[in-house]
């Protein structure tokens, strides 16, 4: 037994433990200089913020070293039981009558609260690396495939009943993994042209163009559908290039004649025009496909009629189905509507503290926005904004630093690894964590909406912490497990 442990710490990859002490340990005094009051110095505490998140910590400790303990084959065989554990904790907290702040993603135990939708993510990792670790699974069978999808998005439905989209959000994460497996990538393009349709679509959806009658958000996205079906017929059916070319040069005269005429002739909603150019382009691809059978121009007729039902469906996605703080977060963040002191308070008040901080920041306790309260979650989802205001640009870099390099060197480990459960796996601990860290980071910057998640090691919480702390040592573990020794290897 001795032989086994000492073989499994010499072994594990200690950079990354390195990696993780220092996060953590900058995140403790983070918190420290987001909860400090004056007055009250002693940090440690237990009835204070920076107490209690010490006591985390060495909890935290303690399970990544009973975690690097255990039998690397525990994780593999009981992959889909602990999915199946967390996913019933899931729905069992929907009825949840404890509700903070909005959120019933809680169980109250006593003085402790937990948060299953922290967990939840090492369990869906595991049950997507059992799952796509399987000797017969294929990315492009489409049973496999579908069946991938009802493991992110399964948790997800959950934990959005539970009125959580934040951490909801993060499954979309997974979809990095999947690239990395092979998934085409027509798939993640389509998932970015989403994002612009609904950004563009409900930004400028009540903007009029010079003809004042076309609105310029539908007139801009139905534009951008012809020119990217020009060019997906271009990359993807090698014998239509011709066509690419006519469907743009065509496309693009209509338009141009198009905003001409109705510009200095009659003015007329050029919307109907481009729907009509839409129609007329996906009933071409179907025809295309049924006489070349070549199934890219199928999906790229799916493209062009789900990206115009889409964006017409932006507009009731906004109104009915975002709750009213979203939609305000949403209108604050793209410049449609100016709260500084409703929603954008939060995101106007922490660029403040990171702007005061400087080049070298105010020194640790002694920022003034974070001593005086003026930013709301400023020791868990706005912490960032505690290490802009204290430590300045050069303490904010080096922390990024340190998560680019923890992130790089995830990439690293999970390249090396021998199985393709212990890979998917380690892209799936990358992609959660790059998401935490881009999500947060962008949300304090004002960069992307306010949904709540917070940055790995620094936010204050002890379900978070140790969510994160089992998601990196479950993979640290199998790493250890590598090399093929029969105490410590596949």
């Amino acid at each position: 037994m001795a032989y086994r442990k000492d073989s499994i710490f010499k072994n594990v990859d200690w950079w990354t433990i390195l990696l993780y002490v220092l996060l953590v340990v900058c995140g403790w005094f983070s918190i420290c200089g987001a909860s400090y009051d004056y007055g009250d110095p002693n940090f440690l505490d237990f009835g204070l913020r920076s107490g209690k998140q010490l006591m985390w910590i060495a909890c935290s400790f303690g399970l990544a070293t009973v975690i690097l303990s255990l039998d690397h084959r525990f994780f593999d065989t009981y992959a889909f039981l602990i999915f199946g554990i967390l996913l019933l904790l899931l729905f069992a907290t929907i009825f949840n009558p404890n509700e903070i702040k909005g959120s019933k993603s809680w169980i109250v135990l006593g003085p402790v609260s937990i948060q299953p939708a922290e967990f939840a993510k090492f369990g869906t990792a595991l049950a997507l690396a059992k799952f796509m670790g399987e000797y017969t699974y294929s990315l492009s069978n489409r049973k496999h495939f579908m069946a991938t999808l009802a493991i992110i998005l399964l948790p997800m439905f959950l934990i959005i009943m539970q009125k959580e989209t934040g951490s909801a959000l993060v499954y979309l994460s997974f979809f990095l993994m999947l690239y990395r497996e092979g998934m085409p990538g027509a798939i993640l393009f389509a998932g970015v042209c989403a994002v612009v349709y609904f950004i563009v679509g409900i930004k400028f959806s009540i903007v009029p163009m010079a003809d004042e009658v076309t609105p310029w958000g539908e007139f801009a996205v139905l534009s951008l559908i012809i020119i990217l079906t020009s060019g997906l017929i271009w990359v993807y059916c090698k014998t239509g290039r011709r066509l690419a070319l006519t469907i743009l040069g065509v496309g693009l005269s209509g338009i141009i004649l198009g905003v001409l005429f109705s510009f200095y002739v009659i003015p007329f909603n050029m919307v109907y025009m481009l729907l009509v150019m839409v129609g007329v382009l996906f009933l071409t691809m179907i025809v295309f496909f049924l006489r070349e059978r070549i199934y890219s121009y199928l999906y790229i007729s799916f493209f062009v009629i789900g990206s115009a039902v889409f964006l017409f469906s932006t507009d009731y996605v906004f109104a009915k189905v975002l709750e009213p703080h979203q939609k305000v977060r949403i209108e604050v963040l793209l410049g449609m509507k100016d709260d500084p002191s409703g929603a954008g308070y939060n995101v106007n008040q922490s660029k403040i503290a990171i702007g005061s901080g400087g080049l070298l920041g105010k020194g640790f306790l002694n920022g003034t926005q974070t001593k005086l309260k003026y930013v709301p979650e400023q020791d868990t989802d706005f912490i960032f904004c505690t290490v802009g205001e204290e430590q300045g640009f050069l303490g904010s870099s080096v922390v990024l630093i340190l998560y680019l390099s923890l992130i790089l060197r995830l990439i690293y480990l999970a390249e090396r690894q021998p199985t393709r459960f212990a890979r998917v796996y380690g892209y799936c601990v990358m992609s959660i964590f790059f998401f935490h860290l881009f999500i947060n980071v962008g949300m304090v910057l004002g960069l992307t909406p306010v949904i709540g998640i917070p940055l790995p090691f620094f936010s204050y919480g002890g379900s978070s912490l140790w969510g994160f702390t089992i998601l990196l040592f479950v993979f640290l573990r199998i790493d250890a497990a590598r090399y093929g020794n029969s105490d410590v290897g596949y």
